[in-house]
């Protein structure tokens, strides 16, 4: 199982960001994935899940700002990411949780004006 995240970078508070992660070596149609983020100094923080039904979970503070979702076809996990905020600023990794635990690489988002 192989996943490459993209899409970070710097924004401006109140901004958006989309993040992709594509995935290889895995049957995406029995997948779970989920987006972390970690600052450092932090333990790594669970952002958001989504399961092969599309039953989606949101940590309480990113509810209502950001979307997980994914593209079967394409097998690509996205993390859509609007009204950002500075507290946002981390480095954000994909993760396969079932039905093999792998972590893609991370990429950085920075909200800073």
């Amino acid at each position: 199982v192989q996943l490459q995240a993209s899409g970070g970078g710097l924004v401006q508070p109140g901004g958006s960001l989309r993040l992709s992660c594509a995935a290889s070596g895995i049957r995406s149609s029995v997948a779970s994935m989920a987006w972390y983020r970690q600052v450092p100094g932090k333990e790594r923080e669970l952002v958001a899940t989504i399961i092969p039904s599309g039953q989606t979970t949101y940590a309480d503070s990113v509810k209502g700002r950001f979307t997980i979702s994914r593209n079967y076809a394409k097998k690509t996990l996205y993390l859509q990411m609007d009204n950002l905020k500075p507290e946002d600023t981390a480095v954000y990794y994909c993760k396969q949780t079932y039905p093999i635990v792998s972590w893609g690489q991370g990429t950085q988002v920075t909200v800073s004006s």
